[in-house]
């Protein structure tokens, strides 16, 4: 039973794709419900667990956030279309705003489009106040704190799909975070972290394209010998 427990677990590892095209059905609470309770015991600093989620029902709510989403995703096409990698911590900050600024932010993109059509929407906010973000004065951009975060977006994906469901972890609202947590009364003390989107999909993902494990892996150094085999 253990063998065969694991082989379901790695199955679901490797076949856990970000789904952005669902079906018309309906997320039940009692399906959401039990996601969140296996999602929970994902791992965080301290065990602080400062995840915290916000199930938009509201029509307005949802309309709201698809208006957000789809400012920030014009800004995200515009850039890809220019070649860049769409607010990289390293790009050319005045080749993005050339590229914002050439006419080309007008393409929204299916998926934003009709965002506030996705079955069951997840504002995922984090609690700075319980963060141990170890990197928090860094002179360059920080990301540490995410650490406590993130391993809990994942952790729905995972229990979402043992229910059928697919979806995907974005995070393109943050653009138009001040707006975001106004109509769903996040205080100061949150940030945005991500947008759960989650519904039954059209088509399950097959076939997921990954690189090789040494084309990331070294030995003893970055520069250092490959690893795999």
């Amino acid at each position: 039973m253990l063998n065969h427990r694991v082989m379901e677990l790695i199955e679901a590892l490797r076949t856990t794709g970000a789904v952005r095209d669902f079906t018309a059905r309906a997320v039940e609470d009692a399906v959401l419900a039990r996601v969140l309770d296996t999602a929970r015991f994902a791992p965080s600093g301290a065990n602080a667990q400062a995840w915290r989620v916000v199930i938009i029902k509201d029509v307005e709510n949802r309309r709201r956030l698809r208006d957000c989403y789809a400012r920030g995703s014009r800004d995200y096409l515009a850039l890809a279309a220019a070649g860049l990698r769409p607010w990289a911590p390293t790009s050319d900050r005045d080749a993005e705003a050339r590229a914002l600024n050439a006419g080309n932010a007008s393409v929204v993109g299916d998926f934003a489009e009709k965002f506030d059509e996705v079955p069951a929407l997840l504002a995922l906010f984090a609690d700075l106040s319980m963060l141990a973000a170890v990197d928090r004065d860094a002179d360059r951009y920080t990301f540490a704190g995410g650490a406590s975060i993130y391993p809990f977006a994942w952790n729905v994906l995972l229990a979402a799909r043992d229910e059928g469901l697919g979806g995907v972890i974005t995070t393109i609202a943050i653009r138009e975070e001040d707006d975001v947590k106004a109509f769903l009364g996040a205080p100061d003390t949150m940030a945005l972290a991500a947008v759960i989107a989650l519904g039954y999909p059209v088509r399950a993902p097959r076939g997921l394209r990954r690189q090789p494990v040494s084309s990331f892996a070294t030995v003893d150094s970055i520069g250092g010998p490959t690893f795999g085999v």
